[in-house]
């Protein structure tokens, strides 16, 4: 009888076929004419040294482009040439006016020719210039004092001030801020621009170099289509074609995150639930509810007391020392052997019986069945959070010093023994996507009953298989690292690693296909009462571990899909259906 890792073999081989080229290319499985929000999902992996080959192919493919510092500054000179020759103005005046547009070409075109005389009072721009007085000395509006006129500057306006008030004026606004970008003249009563031809004749050498610093900063920080890399020390931006499709980038220094939220990546669950969870991580609310489930307050001074030994004799802390009984809060004066001893509490068990402490009791029941479903979720998110962080470290391990060795000792060629990495790759994405399913599982209503039943499916498929392809990559490889030569076993390690990846994709192919679907396929009313009568179909629970492998086969064609128990796999979510069902008994698609 074959083993279950044969028929997945076998269930690879057949899957693979149809779906590699297509999910690997960014290419669509379905049919064309799906809405173009539903996105693909590209399973390689952001974060990690990927190989060249591979990260250049996926940028390929990107429909955003990575900025360093020179290409932001041939960007914000590109824009100043186009507004400036369009409208016959000064490179300086372009310069303010893009600025106070938040860098918008067309949006600076269409102001300018709607209204010019408006757009030149809003932002400063004086159409005949005003030259200073010609006099030997003037003074400045400032200090007051006289100076020679070359000791006295102005801007576009014709208002007088030293270079010493100058200097001190620019300085002041450059310290306070990117503010100093949108510059005015110091007289109250003006409000003409002050450019960045005044700030490189009049500031001194460190302050320019602030104010080309926030300069740079204005083009992305004030830009929609821009934003900066959120990695830590990294001075990469993200120029985004926006309403193009997928949030998710891969900035320069390897980093991938989701360019709406800028959070790390985490198709296929919203930004809104991503904000949720990482707030509630965060938040107080779980250690309130901790306090609530597993304390009870002081009867005198009402702070929080955890029981930590199995009497009901408690005694506060000093400087209270108030001793109660644990369960009703009384005096424990009031207590002794008639009242149950150190270990019950007969008043306690008849004010309950007359409904005392029900109220009480219930908020701590509450309060503890959600503090243990949150910690139920957070646990497997975390835990897959850093499953995903050392499947990073084994990746570029085995990119650094294992694929050779591994090749000394197979006496085979690197390029022989890139499904190795792709394995890794393909983990390495997947519990990305795993650790995210925790967090929409969640915030799923638990009214949703057909919802919850069909994602948990799907998830625990993926992740069985997931598992899987994990002690594979993990475990059996280290035995070929360990061996002494070459080993008879190997191409059949390589076939199975393969197949074990190829499954492992489609899994959470499916995965995220319904989820970013809204599991919009689940007949709400019918489907949970169906799929709970046939659970044992598909060879396991409706979180589907390891029944994949043994009550399934190919999806490539309807001959291939019954297996030798009489059932058909779903080519949707590759649910075991009984052999006369027309249509999946657990996401309603036709056969």
């Amino acid at each position: 009888m074959a083993s279950e890792d044969e028929l997945m073999m076998q269930d690879a081989t057949d899957d693979g076929e149809s779906f590699d080229d297509d999910f690997y290319s960014g290419g669509d499985a379905r049919d064309d004419s799906d809405d173009d929000d539903v996105m693909d999902y590209d399973f390689i992996d952001n974060d990690s040294d990927d190989s060249d080959t591979a990260l250049a192919h996926h940028r390929s493919q990107a429909n955003y482009s990575i900025l360093n510092e020179a290409d932001i500054r041939k960007c914000q000179e590109e824009s100043i040439t186009k507004i400036s020759t369009v409208l016959s103005i000064p490179r300086v005046a372009a310069g303010i006016l893009l600025r106070h547009y938040n860098w918008s070409v067309s949006k600076v075109n269409d102001e300018w020719f709607a209204d010019e005389g408006k757009v030149r009072r809003i932002v400063g721009l004086l159409e005949n210039p005003m030259p200073l007085p010609d006099e030997e000395e003037l003074t400045c509006g400032i200090c007051f004092d006289a100076y020679p006129r070359n000791e006295i500057s102005a801007a576009a306006c014709g208002h007088p001030f030293c270079l010493t008030c100058w200097q001190g004026y620019i300085r002041t606004a450059i310290t306070d801020g990117p503010g100093c970008l949108m510059l005015r003249c110091p007289d109250p009563s003006c409000s003409a621009a002050i450019g960045v031809d005044m700030i490189n004749k009049l500031a001194n050498d460190d302050d320019k170099k602030k104010y080309n610093r926030y300069f740079i900063r204005s083009f992305v920080e004030d830009n929609r289509k821009t934003k900066w890399c959120p990695a830590p020390g990294c001075d990469y931006a993200v120029d985004y074609i926006v309403g193009s499709g997928s949030y998710d980038v891969t900035c320069g220094c390897s980093y991938s995150f989701c360019w709406n939220c800028t959070e790390e990546t985490h198709r296929p669950v919203d930004c809104g639930t991503v904000s949720k969870w990482i707030l509630k991580n965060s938040a107080e609310s779980e250690n309130m509810n901790w306090i609530l489930a597993n304390s009870k307050p002081c009867p005198k001074c009402k702070r929080p007391i955890e029981k930590n030994q199995g009497c009901m004799h408690i005694t506060c802390t000093p400087p209270c020392k108030f001793e109660f009984c644990w369960l009703c809060l009384g005096p424990w004066t009031d207590h002794g052997e008639r009242t149950g001893g150190f270990y019950a509490c007969n008043r306690y068990e008849a004010a309950k019986q007359e409904g005392v402490f029900d109220e009480s009791e219930k908020r701590r029941e509450m309060a503890k069945n959600s503090l243990e479903r949150y910690t139920h979720y957070y646990e497997r998110w975390a835990t897959n959070q850093s499953s995903r962080q050392k499947a990073l470290s084994d990746l570029q391990q085995m990119q650094t010093v294992h694929l050779e060795k591994l090749s000394d000792k197979q006496c085979q060629p690197e390029s022989q023994l890139k499904f190795i990495i792709e394995a890794w790759l393909q983990i390495v994405e997947c519990r990305r996507v795993l650790k995210w399913t925790y967090a929409y599982g969640y915030y799923l209503p638990e009214r949703e009953h057909a919802k919850r039943q069909f994602f948990e499916y799907l998830q625990g498929e993926a992740e069985s298989g997931l598992e899987r392809l994990h002690q594979c990559a993990e475990k059996e490889l280290q035995g070929y690292l360990d061996a002494e030569g070459p080993s008879k076993e190997f191409n059949e390690f390589r076939t199975k690693l393969a197949g074990l990846t190829s499954v492992t994709r489609n899994y959470f192919e499916n995965l995220v296909r319904a989820l970013e679907n809204g599991l919009a396929d689940v007949d709400a009313h019918g489907a949970y009462s169906r799929a709970a009568s046939s659970k044992s179909v598909g060879g396991g629970s409706i979180k589907g571990k390891g029944s994949r492998g043994k009550g399934t086969t190919s999806r490539s064609s309807s001959s291939r899909n019954i297996d030798d128990t009489g059932h058909w796999s779903c080519e949707y979510c590759t649910y075991a259906n009984v052999r006369s069902a027309t249509a999946c008994q657990m996401c309603q698609q036709r056969r």
